[in-house]
């Protein structure tokens, strides 16, 4: 059989960033997934209060304070989360490990205030439907603030080795950071439906 060589790619990038990258598109399909899962668990929410005579069923209103400091903590992380994204753009080490060690602590603080948050909704998940379903959402929601941080840290300790000098880390730094800002916007409609639809 004759092997023909139609092109040489041996001088291409091993890595590449935003799109270039195998791993962003897996990101933007996990975003795709997760965010379906988000939409129909509001959904259920939506239902569910159509179906109530009122809303919330048999519970007082969740405080306003943990879900509203989460939801500060989110919006100003987006800040530096930007900044994070652009200098793994430039791959400039110095300014990517300063930041990575912003956003481990800007990960941390939502979830130490989600421990008093799902207390401050004022009823137990197995209370009833109502209860269920906000339960469900927070969790979910928790769920992705953990595994994101844990992902976060494991960046952080490889930033700080011999390894986080490479594209491909720099393109994992970005894909965390897009990540993040899926994480930031799917608590924007969850906070809407926990703490205010009930209080319109």
């Amino acid at each position: 059989m004759k092997v023909q060589v139609v092109a040489d790619l041996s001088k291409l990038p091993m890595h590449g960033l935003r799109t270039a990258s195998v791993t962003w598109w897996g990101t933007l399909a996990f975003v795709l997934i997760e965010g379906t899962g988000f939409a129909l668990t509001i959904a259920v929410y939506f239902y569910l209060m159509n179906l109530a005579s009122t809303w919330p069923i048999n519970a007082p209103k969740p405080n306003l304070l943990p879900g509203t400091l989460v939801t500060a903590i989110l919006l100003v992380s987006v800040v530096p989360n930007y900044f994070i994204s652009q200098w793994a753009e430039r791959e400039d080490l110095r300014k990517v490990r300063i930041g990575i060690v912003v956003m481990s602590v800007l990960g941390i603080l939502p979830v130490v205030v989600r421990v008093f948050e799902f207390p401050a909704l004022n009823i137990n998940w197995d209370s009833n439907a109502y209860g269920s379903v906000i339960w469900t959402l927070l969790g979910l929601h928790t769920t992705h603030l953990v595994t994101d941080l844990i992902d976060t840290f494991v960046l952080a300790a490889l930033m700080f080795t011999q390894r986080g000098n490479s594209s491909r880390r720099f393109g994992d730094v970005q894909d965390n950071a897009m990540y993040w800002n899926f994480v930031v916007l799917t608590w924007l409609p969850i906070y809407g439906c926990i703490y205010w639809i009930p209080r319109l």
